[in-house]
């Protein structure tokens, strides 16, 4: 069974554990009216739907269901824009094509993506910049996803230009819409005096960052939801030649020149047909580090298929050249069989423990360390839901700090989305992964400590050296969606912690919950972990509105006297960092007219959090999956 609702692809994954078919195909009344419907296909595709369906099933479905191990599957493909897959089919997938006559390509490409051709033309394009040049005088005033080395997501006031101070004073300055796009999650970069940022339909972008304006545009193959990293060089290098890196869902890390969006390099880091990147790459001086997580945890939704053969991983590739210098799984052995299913399908383990977050680089003791996911089938082994610290120049596993035990999940545990709970391992969950990057501080007696946030709620101060927990506070309810998500924040005074605890409805009777939910902002002492102060998060959202939750699941981000976050109900706020209290807030749950001047949408907001420079706030919202609002539009705010 492949889990995409047609008329526009909907099988999607929460955080590592969670697949949820993103059961928010909005009517007018089933998001209050603050949120359109999507676009159902015209009639004209419509009609085309049937031929596409059977030559894809007659020249495609041999390999993209499953039965060549590299090729991906019909699920990845549906996540892509109907244009993307004809132009595949004419590139990269030429032979396989061959047979296929323009008719039939098209039929099979919109068969695919659930929509047709007509409805992914961009009648307005955002407008070019008089000037196309990257400026060299502005070096990055983000050092990749974690802003620092520390993963720290801090933005100093020199590179920032904000303080709590001056929250209050932000408007609006202009708007960009992603065109095609249901959802938006790239966390925003800036460089050169441009923001640079990736897209649904896999066009990065390098836009003006005090108009808007586009400098240069790029269109990888698929979905780019990791931020757009970009090199660092000093402002008086003239002949700097900076590299952008980002990852798209179908595995590819590219590298692109940052100046003019020429490609570089382009590097398939993982042949499993599900296999994703979702976690920013990081960069390590001639190294690029790049996490690999999966989907096929949804796709063992069907009692048909032989679950579960994929391993998550961390790997270094050259940063020149693409080449793959280590490659290091958070799983140790293959799969193997480990029996059959009730349903009388095959069971392969161990597998699962993907990498969703952007790893840590510590340079000091010249490790790695990333967060992993649960298992997809049992048994579950001792790295799944881990910190795991991988040695820099080797990738070989130094330690591994196991948070939660006896974790294996799939969607095939989900009764609302699984017609067969054949393939749901006998643990059942908890799924309780680590979506969020680990941070490190530096306390007042100058030891390190790691800090790891994980969907169980739980926030962990862990010793750098040893791997040993020194602290562990629970924080948020925890669940499907709750917990941390996305990405913590501190200025080493406090770690500020976004709790998301969406009230799943599978969640109570899974759970056996005893508390409510409490999601909203925290702050707790970096040595301790005690906790110093708690926003909850007010519930504003319209009656009637099933998709908006008053939660945080981006990543959030924090400057002097403040920590800037935007919510699932489309609220951008900002809190004071010593006492929560609310200094400024923003609605995008509304209509905005953009520079290319079409309408964009503004809905829930997660996945990358905001960035922040030269006083401007940049952010996206829209997040159309995993049952929340959708929207497409990256909005800039500055001070007068």
């Amino acid at each position: 069974m492949l889990i995409v609702v047609h008329a526009f692809p909907r099988m999607t994954r929460s955080l590592g554990g969670l697949a949820i078919v993103a059961a928010m195909a909005l009517s007018a009344t089933g998001c209050g009216g603050d949120a359109p419907a999507p676009p159902e296909p015209p009639a004209a595709a419509t009609a085309r739907i049937p031929s596409g369906e059977s030559a894809y099933i007659e020249h495609c479905a041999e390999c993209h269901n499953g039965g060549v191990y590299k090729a991906p599957h019909k699920m990845f493909l549906a996540m892509m824009a109907p244009d993307a897959i004809l132009a595949s089919m004419d590139g990269i997938m030429a032979s396989q094509a061959a047979e296929l006559d323009d008719a039939q390509k098209q039929a099979v490409a919109e068969y695919l993506a659930g929509r047709s051709l007509d409805s992914v033309a961009v009648t307005s394009p955002p407008p070019r910049c008089d000037d196309a040049d990257i400026s060299l005088e502005q070096p990055p005033a983000q050092l990749g996803w974690g802003i620092d080395e520390n993963n720290s997501r801090f933005q100093s006031a020199a590179s920032g230009g904000l303080t709590g101070d001056a929250a209050s004073g932000l408007t609006l300055k202009w708007a960009f819409a992603y065109p095609n796009s249901i959802q938006a999650r790239s966390q925003p970069t800036v460089a050169g005096n441009s923001v640079f940022v990736g897209s649904q339909d896999g066009t990065v972008y390098a836009l003006d960052h005090e108009t808007g304006c586009v400098r240069w545009t790029y269109r990888a193959s698929a979905e780019v939801r990791t931020p757009i990293v970009i090199t660092d060089w000093s402002a008086d290098d003239a002949d700097a030649r900076p590299q952008a890196f980002f990852g798209d869902i179908l595995a590819r890390a590219y590298a692109l020149d940052a100046r003019t969006g020429e490609l570089l390099w382009v590097t398939k880091i993982d042949d499993h047909p599900n296999a994703t990147i979702t976690g920013a790459p990081v960069i390590a001086d001639e190294r690029l580090i790049v996490p690999v997580s999966s989907l096929e945890v949804s796709v063992a939704a069907d009692p048909a298929y032989a679950c579960c053969t994929f391993r998550g991983s961390v790997v270094a590739l050259d940063t020149v050249s693409g080449r793959t210098l280590w490659k290091s799984y958070t799983i140790a052995d293959a799969p193997a069989d480990a029996g059959v299913t009730s349903a009388g399908t095959q069971i392969l383990a161990p597998s699962g423990a993907p990498v969703w977050n952007s790893p840590l680089v510590d340079r000091k003791r010249g490790r790695v360390y990333a967060g992993t996911g649960e298992n997809y089938s049992s048994p579950a082994g001792g790295t799944s839901d881990a910190i795991i610290a991988f040695d820099l120049e080797t990738g070989g596993i130094v330690w591994a700090n196991q948070a939660t035990s006896g974790d294996a999940w799939n969607v095939g545990c989900l009764s609302d989305y699984a017609p067969d709970p054949a393939n749901c391992p006998e643990e059942n969950g908890p799924d309780f992964d680590f979506a969020a990057g680990v941070m490190q501080v530096s306390l007042d007696d100058g030891s390190d400590l790691l800090i790891a946030g994980q969907k169980s709620g739980d926030v962990m101060g862990i010793d750098p050296d040893s791997g040993e927990t020194r602290w562990r506070t629970k924080v948020g309810r925890g669940g499907v969606q709750g917990g941390v998500h996305f990405g913590m924040a501190t200025d080493g005074e406090r770690i500020y912690v976004p709790i998301n605890d969406m009230a799943y409805p599978e969640d109570v009777t899974r759970y056996q919950f005893t508390t409510e939910p409490r999601p909203g902002l925290f702050a707790l002492d970096p040595a301790t972990g005690e906790e110093l102060w708690a926003h909850p998060a007010d519930n504003v959202c319209p009656e009637g509105n099933s998709f908006c939750d008053p939660g945080i699941s981006a990543a959030i981000t924090a400057v002097p006297g403040a920590v800037v976050a935007g919510h699932m109900d489309g609220r951008v706020r900002i809190y004071a960092t010593d006492d929560g209290e609310l200094l400024w807030e923003f609605d995008t749950l509304r209509e905005f007219d953009t520079v290319s001047g079409e309408t964009a949408q503004g809905g829930s907001m997660s996945g990358g959090g905001p960035a922040v420079a030269d006083g401007m706030v940049y952010i996206n919202s829209g997040y159309g999956i995993y049952m929340h609002m959708p929207g497409n539009v990256l909005l800039a705010f500055g001070t007068d």
